[in-house]
């Protein structure tokens, strides 16, 4: 308790925290410490005094006694009072159970405030002392579900934003205690498990087999292992992938691929390769080379990852994505497991796109993210209604993926970008038609001004003069109105795919709200 309570009452990792003070607490703490400044001390004291029932009764809790939570806004929420926090907390902690409205003695807790976050997110923390008054033990069973319930009633009942990826399960994961340490000793502004992430998701969508995903990893710089299954060496159940160390004293930190995002386990990535003989035991050949030693793997039967494609490709894949946009008009908005397997496949379109063009994660990242967030569903959901599918965009991830400077004409690219935002387009929606507005809104954002950095780099394509182009593709003029930008100017000629030097600056999303032990 000392320890959680000297961090609220400290700088912050960002020297983000000011004026740290409590805002509600049981009515004994509340009223010794209230109205004290959060000095280095005084949190020690109230630290001690919180302790008191698991000192005084020598009542030791498997996992720790000391239960932390934060309650948070969207930045732009704005900001509540301090009594406003309070009554928030307050029916926070007592419909978790920690208080004498539980028909048990109470448990000591405290709310703090000290200021918004790095992200400008307006909140509070709030730590519970799991042994209570009488020496007895709070229960915590399911206390993760139970605190996501709690707080949208609380959203419901005062009026704030709801989040509502707790009823369409569309979170992405959140940041590991630590992670922002480590990519500032990088030097580095994004986490290592969003760039991960972004590469993952670009390898898995170009890729048509399991070994040609583990290949593709290793040429996008990354480092992979895959976890057997127990007691065998050629059953594969999972993987893990790390950044490759700047140094030889850098340590490798490993993630999971259900780490990085709930659609990039490999059970769900393997939906969308051959399940074959062959297909299965060349993915095992590619994973036992990586897993002698993952610095040192050498591609076992290189495929076509190794080869720029020809022209002629550009055009067929731009009618795959052209083909799965007019297929997408007969599927059910309701229909989760396939709007999330085509989200996951725009996304990784995006994705891949970004890897070659974008030397730091920029808005072709931006809008690989925000499409991921609607292939995050549970895995009770991921068997689609219409059996036979939509078609695959494989092949234009693979054009993305391996474009270079010296490739097809930008004017092939610019087709194969317009098409993709159709596939958008549908995207968006579809969460229009099943009410999920602020999932429309973020992609509606991502993929407006925020892209205009791209389309700018686009060349002109035949139509846009006369207005053909806007009346096949709307989502460029619905999202531009939508936002209230202007239409880029559109040169000759496009740099594209050379890296993007410069880019605008944009908005971090903030984290969704939520409980956290």
């Amino acid at each position: 308790m000392g320890g959680l309570l000297s961090y609220l009452a400290g700088e912050g990792r960002s020297n983000e925290h000011t004026e740290p003070h409590l805002v509600n607490g049981d009515s004994a703490t509340f009223t010794f410490f209230g109205d004290s400044e959060l000095a280095p001390s005084t949190a020690l004291a109230i630290a001690k005094h919180l302790d008191e029932p698991r000192t005084a009764f020598g009542v030791e809790v498997n996992g720790g006694h000391v239960w932390h939570a934060s309650l948070s806004l969207r930045a732009e929420e704005g900001q509540l009072t301090d009594e406003h926090w309070a009554t928030i907390a307050e029916q926070f902690v007592d419909r978790m159970g920690f208080t004498e409205g539980s028909g048990k003695a109470g448990c000591r807790w405290v709310a703090v405030r000290h200021g918004l976050s790095k992200a400008g997110n307006d909140h509070i923390h709030i730590a519970v002392n799991l042994v209570r008054e009488d020496g007895t033990k709070a229960s915590i069973h399911h206390d993760y579900s139970r605190a996501q319930s709690i707080a949208r009633e609380l959203e419901q009942e005062h009026g704030l934003q709801l989040l509502e990826s707790r009823g369409s399960d569309m979170a992405m994961r959140g940041e590991r205690p630590g992670e922002r340490e480590i990519a500032n000793r990088r030097g580095d502004d994004t986490l290592a498990s969003v760039r991960l992430e972004r590469s993952v998701r670009a390898a898995a969508a170009a890729s048509l087999d399991e070994g040609e995903f583990v290949r593709r990893l290793h040429q996008a710089g990354v480092l992979v292992r895959p976890r057997f299954a127990a007691d065998r060496d050629d059953v594969v159940a999972g993987y893990s992938v790390a950044l490759r160390p700047g140094n030889r004293d850098e340590t490798i930190v490993w993630h999971g691929g259900g780490r990085l995002a709930r659609d990039l386990t490999l059970p769900r990535l393997r939906d969308g390769w051959p399940d074959t003989p062959q297909a299965a035991q060349a993915g095992v050949d590619e994973w036992r080379a990586t897993w002698r030693n993952p610095m040192r793997y050498t591609p076992v039967a290189p495929g076509r990852e190794q080869h720029e494609p020809g022209p002629e490709l550009w055009r067929e894949y731009t009618d795959q994505v052209t083909q799965l946009r007019d297929q997408l008009s007969a599927v059910d908005p309701t229909d989760r497991a396939t709007w999330a397997r085509v989200a996951r496949e725009t996304s990784g379109a995006f994705a891949a796109w970004s890897q070659r063009v974008e030397a730091t994660p920029g808005p072709l990242a931006d809008a690989s993210r925000t499409l991921a967030r609607t292939a995050q569903i549970r895995a009770r959901d991921v068997r689609p209604k219409n059996t036979a599918g939509p078609r695959s965009i494989a092949g234009a991830a693979n054009l993305l993926a391996m474009a270079t400077t010296h490739g097809q004409g930008t004017q092939a690219e610019a087709m194969l970008f317009r098409q993709l935002m159709r596939t958008a387009q549908a995207i968006y929606s579809m969460h229009q038609a099943v009410d999920e507005s602020r999932r429309a809104a973020e992609i509606r954002n991502a993929l407006g001004a925020r892209l205009d950095a791209v389309r700018a780099r686009m060349p002109e394509l035949a139509g846009f003069a006369t207005g053909e182009v806007a009346a096949e593709s709307p989502m460029t003029e619905r999202l531009r109105q939508a936002t209230g930008g202007q239409a880029p100017a559109r040169p000759a000629a496009s740099p594209l795919p050379t890296p993007l030097t410069s880019r605008p600056q944009v908005p971090t999303t903030p984290p969704d709200r939520g409980a956290e032990r």
